[in-house]
């Protein structure tokens, strides 16, 4: 890799020679891609990967050309509004410093809200109080927050009097799993709508539904178009957000989107001698050499690393001209104090060992890192001699990747949506349909795809994960934050729901809120950058945990270029950034860690144990023995 470098030849232009493209393609520039783009653009990809900033800068680069232009979030953790500096509501707010720019926030909460209300109202007053009460139950599950965020998303797209008024309408959705469940959506309740005949559902009367059918194949259609839709597809430089992105990719076309183009963000040179820079640098084109095939045939635009966070008009602008100058900062007095001794990961897992069993769960906004937290942990407690399972609730599930070997003490596990539906629908029938008649049972089975079951079926694997915490340790690698907080809330529902198909709750089921509310059992460590977005979202998350009375044990600040000695003039405008997120997870934090980025890629047994080693490993000296061993 030295060799390359030194020759000024990677890999990736060996693939870009051979799709007959170049590193300094004009076609793949920020500003060819604003200029190209279409009616209607979705920004997605793997949770962290620049979607908001890209899509704001997207959004503000066409109003700053002259066009009218509607940005909206669809993402259950939205930070929209932190980015813009604007705070935005679910009406069309026009900013300000931006003439021809209207953005708006789809809280799924509120839209969950109004849904219901529009359900229930008509019912009020004219019939008995218990039917309406049975109404508002079967409304207030997790389905209904999908379902009431995709009403509010299908008209912006399949209803054109909605959105005359603009010339482009630009998606900020949700990390892909989530995202992917969204645009799944109009085909899963179409088929539905279309099969069922008991005139009920999980979301109450089905009357309310068919009159969105129509919206649900306009909004179809209208994403399938090619000339008027464009997936941008965003990736970091790195093995697994490529590797994620390889799988949206294959769901998207699929779903028959075919207009996607890669958008590759935070590509770095290092151009000069810093260890730590060149490391960087070699790491991105170890992932980029191995670029699956599905990726290597989209068109693609390529950003720069910034140095700075983008937050406020002034950054976003910085994005859209390439003046990395345009929001420097100044340097940090702590910038250059990397001897500061950091709380380490290792002292969590020391306190974790000594109540000898439990249940870890790793949580967060997407892309912070939470899995490989999860593994690591995992692989340091079986490494001492403790019996472990390692699962995950994410819809991405890399923990045993993450591994990515047999460790003693250790099993891998991941809960698999489709296999525990089809168990738990198996299941349900022969509890609740082996009284029932023909007739009877064709209505069960109706009622178990909907797609409420999948959701209360992987809540139950869940609590039965967490139930494993009393013989042993559990950890638990869970989905990205609104996911996570929609499994936790929905508890009550469940209850509510899993008593229409079977007699007899589970007790794991009964037991889970205390078990995640006892913290001499169960321990939440909040995974988080030290950047704004993450650190701000990661404190939203723990007053919704505090509101549900879980108290977060501790949070980890991962990929921290602070405890590191730098030269690199990029590297360390980053690392001064860094410290007043490093000092508002001080304030926020009961305990704390800060794990270092690393050279080598954290995978692995040898690779997730340099997170969980009695040193953060910051000399040069060490920074130069990792490249070595990351170039060889």
């Amino acid at each position: 890799m030295a060799i390359l470098r030194k020759m000024n030849w990677w890999p990736w232009q060996a693939l870009e020679r051979k799709n007959g493209d170049s590193m300094t393609n004009p076609d793949n520039t920020f500003e060819s891609f604003v200029k190209a783009a279409p009616r209607f653009l979705f920004f997605t990809g793997k949770g962290g990967v620049g979607k908001t900033t890209l899509s704001c800068a997207t959004a503000v680069a066409l109003a700053d050309s002259g066009r009218r232009v509607l940005l909206i979030s669809t993402d259950p953790a939205s930070n929209l509004t932190e980015v813009l500096g604007t705070n935005l509501t679910s009406v069309p707010l026009q900013l300000e410093s931006v003439p021809g720019l209207w953005a708006l926030d789809i809280d799924p909460e509120t839209a969950a809200h109004e849904y219901r209300e529009k359900v229930v109202a008509p019912y009020r007053g004219k019939v008995p109080p218990a039917m309406v009460a049975s109404i508002e139950e079967q409304l207030s599950g997790a389905c209904t927050t999908e379902i009431a965020a995709f009403n509010e998303f299908s008209r912006f797209l399949g209803n054109p009097e909605t959105t005359e008024n603009y010339d482009h309408i630009v998606f900020d959705t949700a990390p892909t799993g989530h995202t992917l469940r969204l645009l799944q959506l109009p085909a899963a309740w179409n088929q539905f709508l279309n099969t069922n005949t008991s005139g009920t559902s999980c979301l109450g009367p089905l009357s309310g539904l068919q009159s969105q059918h129509a919206l649900y194949a306009k909004t179809l259609e209208c994403m399938a178009d090619a000339s008027r839709t464009q997936v941008a597809l965003v990736s970091r430089p790195e093995r697994t957000a490529l590797t994620e992105a390889e799988r949206s990719r294959g769901e998207l076309g699929a779903l028959g989107l075919k207009n996607i183009r890669l958008l590759l963000n935070g590509l770095f040179n290092a151009g000069d001698e810093d260890p730590v820079a060149r490391a960087m640098a070699d790491r991105q084109q170890v992932a980029l050499s191995r670029v699956p095939d599905g990726l290597q045939l989209l068109p693609r635009t390529e950003i720069p690393l910034l140095a700075f966070n983008v937050t406020g008009m002034a950054a976003i602008r910085a994005v859209i001209s390439g003046d990395r100058s345009a929001t420097k900062s100044t340097q940090d007095p702590l910038a250059q104090q990397s001897n500061v001794k950091w709380p380490e990961l290792s002292s969590l897992i020391r306190e974790i060992e000594a109540q000898g069993r439990g249940v870890i769960l790793t949580m967060g906004k997407g892309g912070v890192g939470k899995t490989t937290m999860a593994a690591a942990i995992a692989v340091e407690l079986a490494s001492r001699g403790h019996r472990v399972h390692l699962t995950t609730t994410d819809p991405a599930a890399h923990v045993a990747n993450a591994v990515g070997e047999s460790v003693p003490n250790l099993s891998v596990s991941r809960i698999d949506p489709v296999a525990e539906t089809a168990a738990y629908a198996k299941e349900s029938m022969a509890a609740a349909g082996a009284d029932l008649d023909e007739e009877g049972r064709k209505l069960l089975e109706e009622d178990l795809r909907s797609p409420c079951t999948e959701e209360i079926a992987v809540f139950r694997a869940f609590a039965a994960k967490v139930d494993m915490g009393r013989d042993g340790f559990v950890v638990l690698d869970t989905a990205p934050t609104g996911h996570t907080l929609l499994l936790l809330d929905a508890t009550e529902a469940y209850h509510r729901e899993v008593s229409r198909t079977q007699s007899d709750l589970p007790e794991e089921v009964r037991n889970l809120l205390p078990r995640l509310r006892d913290p001499a059992f169960s321990k939440v460590i909040i995974v988080t950058l030290p950047e704004a977005t993450p650190v701000h979202e990661a404190a939203q998350l723990q007053d919704d945990l505090k509101r549900a009375g879980i108290n977060p044990f501790a949070w980890v600040i991962n990929q921290s270029l602070s405890p590191l000695k730098l030269s690199n003039v990029l590297l360390l405008a980053r690392q001064s950034n860094e410290h007043r997120y490093i000092e508002e997870v001080r304030q926020l934090a009961d305990h704390f860690a800060v794990a270092a980025w690393l050279a080598q890629e954290p995978t692995g047994v040898d690779g997730l144990r340099q997170l969980t080693s009695e040193s953060l490993k910051s000399s040069s000296k060490h920074i130069k023995q990792e490249v070595q061993y990351a170039t060889v």
